[in-house]
C-alpha cells in the first residue's frame, strides 16, 4: 500500500535548506574574502598606515622602501612662529637618514595579516615610526641659527603696567613679545625629526615666554583699583586763610608697583611733602617785621615761639589718610601752635620787652594792660644775657623760688619764656630801668615791678608771645 507524503512539511523543510546553504555560501565568501586579505597583506602595509607620519597604506614593501628613500631626500623641518614667519631645517643639512635596510621591513613584519580585522581599531598598529639618524650637533647648529634667536629681532615679554592720566590709573596692555625658550624648540625638534613629522607650531608646543601678568589677571586689576583708591584722596591742609591741596596729581609719584604688582607707597616722599610745608609756614625762630610801641620798624628772629609741624605724626596721619582714599580738610599736627596764622603770627596779645631801654609793655588783644621799667640780665655776660627772639609763656607759677649758682629768690609770680629766663617780681629792688641792668642786672630774667609782674600773671595765658629785642 502506497503511504501518502504530507505536502504540509515539504516546505519548510526546504526553506531550512535554502537558509543553511545561505550561511554555508556567506560563510566560505567570508572566508575566501578573509583569507584573500591575509595573503594581501602578507606583502602589503595595512591600508591607513604611515610610518614617520608618511602614507604607507597599502605598499609592498619594496615599493615602500622606495618611497621613504625619496622622501627623506625631501625632508624639512618646518618652523612656523609668530608673525606669520616660517623658517626651515632640512634633513641634508643635520646628516638625516634611515636606520638600516631592514626597518620597514621589520615594521611590516609586526602588522601580523591574520590580525588585519582587529587592526582596524587599534590605531597603534597604523602610525609606526622609523628609526632615523642624524648628527645632533648638526641640529643644534641649525636651531642656533634660526632667526628667532637674533638678539635684533627678540622682543622681550612685558607685563600689564598702569598709567596715571586724566587724575586716574589706567591699565597699559601687556606686550606679548616673541623671546622663547631654546631649549623647548631644541627638544620638539629632536622629537619631530625622529618622528619625520614636518612641522612645528611655536605656538602650540608653549615655545614663547608670557608675561606673567596681563590686563585681565585678577591681580592686575585689584592693583589698578588700589592705586586709584590713593589718587582719589585729596587733602586740604589750612593754614589760617591759607589753603594747600594735596590729590591725585601729586599722590601718583609716591607710589610704586613692583614686578608682583605690589604696591608700595614710598613715605620718605610724604616726609619729604611734610617738609616742605615745615619750611614754608613753621615759623619759630623765623625773623619777623614787628613795630615797637616806640613805633620803630625792626626785624626780630630767634627764639621758641611760633607754629611747628609735628612732622612724624603728620606723616604717619597723611599717610593713613591717603590708604583710606579719603578726601579731607585739616590742619596739620602741630608740635606747637602760635596765636595767629596772618603774616604776623604774634597777633595783638602780647608781651614787649624793650633790652636797651629796660622797659615792658603788655598788650592783650590790642590794649595796654600795664607796662613799666624793669631790670634784665647784663649783656657783658653770656651766663647773664637776657637773649633777644620771640619766645613764649611756657607755664605761670605763684610762689615759686628761683634757684641758681650761689643764690636762692622768693617771687610770687614767675612767668618762665626761656628755659630759666622769665618775667618775674622782685621784692628786693626798689630802682628799675635806666642802666641798672649794665652793672646790677638780674641772671637773665626780666626784674619786674610788683604791681607789672602781677597784672602781667592775672591776664596772660600760657602760650603768649614774649617780643625781647
Amino acid at each position: 500500500m502506497e503511504t501518502e507524503v504530507d505536502k504540509s512539511t515539504i516546505k519548510p523543510i526546504r526553506k531550512r535548506r535554502k537558509i543553511v546553504l545561505g550561511i554555508i555560501i556567506s560563510m566560505c565568501t567570508l572566508l575566501i574574502i578573509y583569507f584573500g586579505t591575509v595573503i594581501y597583506f602578507m606583502n602589503h602595509f595595512y591600508f591607513g598606515s604611515t610610518i614617520n607620519s608618511i602614507s604607507v597604506s597599502g605598499k609592498s614593501v619594496e615599493d615602500v622602501n622606495e618611497q621613504m628613500a625619496s622622501e627623506i631626500q625631501k625632508y624639512q623641518l618646518n618652523i612656523k612662529e609668530r608673525g606669520d614667519i616660517n623658517e626651515k631645517i632640512s634633513g641634508k643639512e643635520i646628516g638625516l637618514k634611515y636606520g638600516d635596510n631592514d626597518t620597514f621591513k621589520e615594521l611590516k613584519d609586526k602588522q601580523s595579516p591574520y590580525k588585519w580585522i582587529w587592526a582596524v581599531f587599534n590605531s597603534k598598529d597604523y602610525k609606526m615610526i622609523a628609526g632615523v639618524k642624524y648628527d645632533k650637533n648638526l641640529l643644534k647648529e641649525q636651531v642656533d641659527k634660526l632667526s628667532c634667536f637674533d638678539s635684533s629681532k627678540v622682543v622681550e615679554p612685558k607685563n600689564a603696567s598702569y598709567k596715571y592720566t586724566d587724575s586716574r590709573y589706567v591699565i597699559v596692555d601687556e606686550v606679548i613679545g616673541n623671546k622663547g625658550d631654546k631649549d623647548v624648540l631644541y627638544n620638539h625638534a629632536i622629537d619631530a625629526v625622529s618622528k619625520g613629522e614636518t612641522t612645528i607650531d611655536l605656538e602650540s608646543i608653549n615655545y614663547y615666554v608670557k608675561p606673567k601678568y596681563t590686563s585681565k589677571s585678577k591681580k592686575v586689576l585689584a592693583t589698578k583699583d588700589l592705586l586709584n583708591k590713593y589718587v582719589a584722596s585729596k587733602i586740604t591742609y589750612t593754614f589760617g586763610d591759607v589753603k594747600e591741596i594735596l590729590d591725585g596729581s601729586t599722590i601718583n609719584k609716591w607710589v610704586t608697583v613692583d614686578k608682583n604688582n605690589e604696591v608700595t607707597f614710598n613715605e620718605k616722599q610724604v616726609e619729604i611733602y611734610i617738609d616742605r610745608l615745615a619750611i614754608k609756614y613753621n615759623t619759630v625762630a623765623k625773623t619777623r617785621d614787628f613795630v615797637t610801641s616806640k613805633g620803630k620798624e625792626i626785624k626780630i628772629g630767634g627764639g621758641s615761639y611760633g607754629w611747628a609741624i609735628n612732622k612724624g605724626k603728620e606723616v604717619k596721619d597723611l599717610t593713613s589718610i591717603i590708604m583710606e582714599g579719603k578726601s579731607i580738610e585739616k590742619q596739620p599736627a602741630y608740635y606747637q601752635t602760635a596765636l595767629s596764622r596772618s603774616n604776623d603770627d604774634i597777633g595783638n596779645t602780647y608781651v614787649e620787652i624793650d633790652l636797651s631801654g629796660q622797659h615792658l609793655w603788655f598788650y592783650k588783644n590790642g590794649s595796654l594792660i600795664t607796662q613799666g621799667d624793669v631790670v634784665t640780665g647784663n649783656n657783658g655776660s653770656d651766663k647773664t644775657r637776657t637773649p633777644a627772639g620771640v619766645y613764649k609763656i611756657d607755664y605761670k607759677d605763684r610762689n615759686a623760688t628761683l634757684v641758681g649758682e650761689n643764690y636762692a629768690s622768693p617771687v610770687e609770680y614767675w612767668l618762665p619764656f626761656n628755659g630759666g629766663i622769665g618775667i618775674h617780681d622782685a621784692s628786693w629792688r626798689t630802682n628799675f630801668g635806666g642802666e641798672l641792668y649794665k652793672t646790677g642786672g638780674s641772671h637773665g630774667c626780666v626784674n619786674s615791678p610788683y604791681e607789672v609782674a602781677k597784672t602781667i600773671f592775672n591776664n596772660i595765658e600760657v602760650g603768649t608771645p614774649v617780643i625781647c629785642y
